[in-house]
Order: C-alpha cells, then sequence, then structure tokens
C-alpha cells in the first residue's frame, strides 16, 4: 500500500494533473484523488494545495516527493540491474556433484564456462550424499539417480551402462566365471545400489560373497585391480583399467542395472540465467561415446 501511494503520488506531481496522473497509472481520477486523500489523512499533513487549474507542494509534499522520487529510481534499478542478470549469466553458481563425476568431468567444463563467462563465480563440493538444493542453496545438485522430492525438476545428463571386472590375479587365485551361475560364491565388491547378497544383475538372484562395499567407484575399481574381488563397474570409470589389462571383462553379456546422472535444482519458472545457461553448457560439453548413453528423456519432473 505504502509503495503504490508513493507511485500515486509521484506521478500526480510529476503530471501537475489528477486526471493525466490517473491516465498514465490506468486508473480513475476519483480513484487517484481518494488515495492522494488517503495518504494525507494517514500521513498527518498536508502534501498538495489543490486549485481548480494547478496543483502546488506545501512545504512537507516537496520534502516527501524527493524521497518518494528517490524510492522509485531505486526501485527501477533494482528491476534493471535483475533484468540484466537474466540478459547475461553472472554471480555466484553454486554446485555439488559426485565426486568421480567432478574429477573426470565438471572441473574442465566449468573452467571452460567461466572463461566464456567471466562474471560468473563458482562453488563446488563434491560429495556422496544426496544434496537438497533447496535446503542447502545450492543451484544445481548433480546426483546419480532422480531425487525423491516431486517439487524438484530433474534433467538427465547421461546414462553409463556397468560391467563386471576383476584383475588378472584375482582370477588366477579364484577362477574365471564362465557362466552366470559360477559367479555364485565369488568375492563381491559392491556399490551402495547394489544388494549386500546378490550381484547386481538383472532379472537374475545369484548369491554373492560381499567382501567390500563402498560409496566411491575410484575406489572400488582400485579394490578390484588390488585383486580384492569382482565390481561391477560403471564403463566410465572402468575402460582405462579393461583397456590396460589391469581389469578383465567377465561375462559381457550379463545385464546390470544401467546409472542414470542427472543435474537437479529447484524450478524451471524464473530460472536464473546462469543456471540455465550453465546447464545448457553442461549438456553440450558432456562426451558422447558407447560409454555413455543420451539422454533420452530431457527435463523430467522427478517422482517420489
Amino acid at each position: 500500500m505504502g509503495l503504490d501511494d508513493a507511485l500515486i503520488f509521484t506521478r500526480v506531481v510529476e503530471c501537475h494533473s489528477f486526471t493525466q496522473a490517473a491516465q498514465s497509472l490506468g486508473m480513475q481520477k476519483s480513484t487517484v484523488s481518494r488515495r492522494i486523500a488517503l495518504l494525507e489523512e494517514r500521513l498527518g499533513v498536508r502534501l498538495l494545495n489543490r486549485t481548480t487549474r494547478k496543483l502546488r507542494l506545501t512545504e512537507v509534499g516537496q520534502a516527501y516527493y524527493e524521497r518518494c522520487r528517490q524510492i522509485m529510481l531505486d526501485f527501477a534499478e533494482a528491476e534493471q540491474a535483475v533484468m540484466q542478470l537474466q540478459q547475461e549469466p553472472s554471480g555466484l553458481l553454486r554446485i555439488t556433484a559426485p565426486i568421480e563425476f567432478g574429477q573426470l568431468f565438471l572441473g574442465g567444463v566449468l573452467g571452460q564456462f567461466m572463461r566464456q563467462y567471466p562474471q560468473i563465480s563458482a562453488e563446488v563440493e563434491l560429495t556422496s550424499r544426496d544434496v537438497d538444493p533447496v535446503e542447502e542453496g545450492v543451484d544445481i545438485a548433480i546426483q546419480v539417480g532422480q531425487p525423491h522430492d516431486s517439487t524438484l525438476i530433474a534433467r538427465k545428463l547421461f546414462e553409463s551402462g556397468r560391467r563386471l571386472c576383476a584383475s588378472p590375479d584375482y582370477l588366477a587365485q579364484h577362477g574365471t566365471p564362465q557362466s552366470i551361475d559360477e559367479l555364485s560364491g565369488h568375492r563381491a565388491i559392491l556399490l551402495p545400489q547394489d544388494s549386500p547378497r546378490y550381484w547386481p544383475l538383472l532379472g537374475e538372484h545369484i548369491a554373492c560373497q560381499r567382501v567390500l562395499s563402498c560409496n566411491n567407484i575410484t575406489l572400488a575399481r582400485e579394490a578390484a585391480v588390488a585383486g580384492a574381488g569382482i565390481a561391477g563397474l560403471p564403463l566410465m570409470i572402468s575402460e582405462e583399467a579393461v583397456q590396460s589389462g589391469r581389469l578383465i571383462e567377465l561375462l559381457p553379456d550379463a545385464r546390470l542395472p544401467v546409472g542414470e546422472l542427472y543435474a537437479v535444482y529447484p524450478s524451471r519458472r524464473f530460472q536464473a540465467m546462469k543456471v540455465k545457461t550453465f546447464l545448457d553448457f553442461l549438456m553440450a560439453s558432456l562426451p558422447r561415446s558407447s560409454l555413455l548413453e543420451p539422454p533420452g528423456a530431457g527435463l523430467l519432473t522427478s517422482h517420489p
């Protein structure tokens, strides 16, 4: 109410007319006149001396007008500043991401983005936990799988298949399984999404001997390279070790769950330019190969 009254009063003074002020504001002249009268009554002062031909500010009215005019200028500058933020990416970008994704991809992509948009600064936390972007004040939370909160927006970045791998030393000591059934009893290195009792195979329930479970894919890979057991590793994490012979792929026809990586953020409505631009930049920068499948679903509203 106060800001509206200040706007009406300022417009009346600058138009030197109730009629012209009402027209510029899209209001009835009687409404403008009543609002000024109520303003004067609330302040307990006369702001304008009125005649049938002109308006004249009182001394108090002049002082009030100068303050109101400054408020209107500040308000216009604030709106302009917000509009400029939506035209050119700028400001602080807060991101969380899985450790491996951050190390392999995010650092380089973010560096290129900040070079292209020098008004951007960034805070990044690499973590294995799921982050609520609203609760923690994060612009973009990159995570494995969709969030449980249906009010959040989840944009699929890519899918990564998994393969069963073991080191040559492990296979020399424990034997190489030639079929899915022969996995039974083998030593298993498991990730958080895996069952503690069964191998992570789609449509199969083959018992495993869990020797290690961890929430870090790189740790699981290195444990497998060292001979601790068989691991179901994402293709992008295990590829170099397989190519170099440090790991051997087992049972290539075995079907393992696909890992999906999502960018999660609060809302598409009035989305900050820095967030929208970075998400598009990230999507365009991700490598496309047999190790990473491009997203097929695009923007998805998450489901519990």
